[in-house]
């Protein structure tokens, strides 16, 4: 019976972006993407859902592996200080323990809200090569694109209110689980570098990977194997 696997997108809210990552990684687990909803006012809120989509997940009880990107890291992160019993191993990409910059988090806000959802496509267009790693092709980014336009301009503004106040550092001692800080190095987007060297200071026992020439967007990168790190990272802990 392959180990259930649960993965918690970004700020975007949708798990279809994990395309590539699902068949590389259902060679060894039963795979679960789950999508954020959009009205959530509160982490708790998220929280409680991902509580029941774990539940499905695995209805025997057994701990899963937690991967959350971005925000779903930071979404990851507050469900395992919850429910540490429904957690095997934790994996955090490219996230952050707290969001460093509020006035950035202000300005970000303000221009979802303000700019015509018609326009949100071109703009990701615009500043794909500084989210994407280098070595993505024009058509897996487009693809991507393809698969946000189901995102909603809601969804975006409820997770970036939850971020106001949005921090766990001092919470980190508390998690139990093994857990695995995933950063690229090349993430314009969120200190990714910076943040993981933090959450694994603060984290017992938990270790760091620097994901050397990606960007923040790197699970659709041709070179990226979500299932090889995790493989790499499980066999050290049994050495």
């Amino acid at each position: 019976m392959r180990d259930p696997l649960v993965l918690v997108p970004g700020i975007d809210g949708t798990g279809l972006l994990f395309y590539r990552q699902v068949p590389l990684l259902e060679r060894r687990y039963a795979v679960t993407t789950t999508r954020l909803r959009d009205e959530a006012s509160r982490m708790d809120d998220l929280v409680a859902d991902l509580h029941l989509a774990i539940a499905e997940a695995s209805p025997d009880g057994r701990p899963v592996t937690l991967v959350g990107e971005s925000f779903g890291g930071a979404l990851t992160l507050s469900y395992a200080l919850a429910h540490p019993e429904r957690v095997g191993r934790l994996v955090i990409l490219n996230s952050f323990a707290h969001f460093a910059s509020p006035s950035r988090l202000w300005l970000g806000y303000h221009l979802v809200r303000a700019t015509p959802w018609g326009m949100m496509g071109l703009l990701r267009q615009i500043g794909a090569r500084r989210m994407h790693s280098p070595q993505t092709s024009r058509d897996e980014i487009q693809r991507f694109h393809d698969l946000m336009r189901g995102t909603t301009r809601e969804g975006y503004l409820s997770r970036m209110k939850i971020l106001r106040d949005y921090d766990i550092r001092h919470q980190l001692k508390s998690i139990a689980a093994p857990a695995l800080f995933l950063a690229a190095d090349r993430d314009h987007l969120v200190p990714s570098v910076e943040q993981a060297r933090l959450m694994q200071s603060l984290t017992p026992g938990s270790t760091m990977r620097v994901l050397e020439g990606h960007g923040h967007s790197c699970l659709v990168a041709p070179d990226m194997d979500l299932s090889v790190i995790l493989d790499e990272w499980t066999a050290r802990e049994h050495r």
